[in-house]
């Protein structure tokens, strides 16, 4: 049993219903009545996930939270209250960087799912600090696994990135963290639910939005774990557009980071000539027309013409 989570609240009851909720679940499950006995327990057991109530006596939560941050700062933050308020949210984000704030009383299907993505995201940033070859391929296909339309687009997408970087004369150094952003760029959507990647259709604006935040939350993870900087860069910037009108920070030109616009050309051509629930794949010829029609708005221009010139080199199979 690898997984820990670990409940805070001056309520028995509460903590109670909380182990109740989790009892068919293979997770191993700790509570503390108060900040005191929440740090024992930290200090001597690697907690993936912390849960605590904030207002208790003595030490609240936000600032249970922020001391456990300098005690086991990999471990997931997760702030629960009956007096929800801005200036708590705030505060719970800036001083215990937490990852969700939640309100008394909760739904149980929520809670549950707040809990399992949290520990999904431990297991992120664990995997990204050993960031080794095979444990980042192994992450990419793993995010793969609930999307079956994108199985070996990650992949597909580093072969692509990586030649352009070497037609750039990018240093091997550059190229190998391209190619790690590349398998890692949509990791984010470990948290987006799989109904939502899977949907046979268009997505609704509610939904649109949830899939937009990977793109943060999979950079937030990246630097949680001190990854390069191009890797994060690839991650956080890789759906931002040549003409300023992407996502999320809506960054335009050459103040995307060059690793950024490379694998967003190379996404952009791997994701076309791909099946996706909502549509079916073109062919190479209209992938290229695509390409070349949205220079200088989606995608930088040089980028794109040296990533054609490679493909009518034929210096990878065109799909």
């Amino acid at each position: 049993m690898n997984d820990s989570v670990l409940f805070v609240d001056d309520e028995a009851n509460v903590l109670n219903s909380l182990k109740r909720l989790f009892i068919d679940s293979n997770i191993k499950i700790m509570t503390a009545m108060n900040a005191s006995e929440a740090m024992d327990i930290l200090k001597n057991n690697n907690i993936s996930v912390i849960v605590s109530d904030n207002r208790m006596p003595g030490m609240t939560g936000i600032e249970l939270l922020q001391t456990a941050k300098e005690v086991s700062p990999d471990s997931v933050r997760i702030l629960i209250t009956a007096y929800a308020d801005m200036k708590s949210a705030i505060d719970a984000i800036n001083e215990g960087e937490v990852y969700k704030f939640i309100t008394k009383p909760w739904n149980d299907h929520d809670f549950k799912e707040i809990v399992f993505n949290a520990l999904h995201r431990y297991d992120v940033i664990k995997s990204f600090r050993r960031a080794d070859e095979a444990t980042l391929l192994s992450l990419a296909q793993t995010v793969e696994l609930k999307d079956p339309y994108t199985r070996g687009h990650c992949d597909r997408v580093a072969n692509y990135a990586v030649r352009i970087a070497e037609a750039l004369g990018l240093s091997r150094e550059w190229q190998k963290n391209i190619r790690y952003g590349s398998w890692l760029h949509d990791c984010g959507k470990i948290g987006v639910p799989e109904a939502i990647l899977n949907q046979n259709g268009p997505l609704s604006p509610e939904q649109m939005e949830v899939v937009r935040n990977h793109s943060r939350w999979g950079a937030d993870v990246a630097r949680l774990a001190q990854l390069p900087e191009a890797v994060i860069n690839i991650i956080l910037y890789h759906h931002e557009r040549y003409d300023g009108k992407g996502y999320p920070l809506g960054l335009k030109g050459n103040d995307i980071p060059i690793e950024a616009r490379i694998v967003t050309v190379a996404d952009t051509y791997d994701a076309l000539t791909s099946d996706r629930p909502y549509r079916d794949k073109v062919d190479n010829k209209k992938a290229i027309e695509f390409l070349k029609t949205f220079k200088g708005q989606f995608f930088d221009p040089e980028i794109v013409d040296i990533f054609l010139k490679l493909l009518e080199e034929k210096h990878f199979e065109a799909s």
